[in-house]
């Protein structure tokens, strides 16, 4: 039997709910099964005449944190989102988690975060390693380090859809 609690599981699990949510609002969304590096989801309009592209992350909801790689600190340009999915286990009584963020909002912030992060000591006074390539992200109810807050970007969808639209 399968272990749903397997973090690779998760993760194509989170790009599928990524890709309904998507599907939902009236977009063409397919998930790329590893074949697009940097893509987990290509959506387009049902004209195929602008794309956004998306990478989405996986968390629990009820997590502090949210890890993303180093690539998180390039801006990818206007068509790319990141989409952080707080994908509830099956026994958890918790809603699913979308926030949707946009490369330059996402790239920006991480790289100021991560800056702040290394300047900082550890909790035993130790220095951080800067050549670290995992970048973590702090969820609502705990503040990133350069004092992002995620909140505004919970379930906006309308980012995507305009992107798309070309609003």
């Amino acid at each position: 039997m399968t272990d749903l609690n397997d973090k690779s599981h998760r993760g194509s699990a989170s790009q599928f709910f990524v890709a309904a949510e998507l599907c939902r609002r009236g977009l063409v969304a397919n998930v790329t099964l590893g074949n697009c590096p940097n893509i987990d989801v290509l959506c387009t309009d049902k004209s195929a005449a602008r794309f956004a592209h998306i990478q989405v992350k996986t968390f629990v909801p009820g997590n502090r944190t949210c890890a993303v790689g180093v690539k998180a600190e390039k801006d990818f340009g206007k068509s790319f989102f990141w989409v952080l999915a707080g994908i509830p286990e099956p026994n958890q009584a918790r809603p699913f988690e979308y926030y949707i963020i946009p490369s330059q909002d996402m790239a920006c912030n991480v790289r100021a975060q991560h800056k702040v992060w290394v300047a900082k000591p550890g909790m035993k006074g130790q220095k951080h390693d800067s050549s670290t390539k995992i970048r973590s992200i702090a969820l609502p109810q705990k503040t990133n380090y350069n004092g992002w807050d995620l909140s505004p970007y919970l379930n906006r969808w309308d980012l995507i859809l305009n992107g798309i639209s070309g609003d």
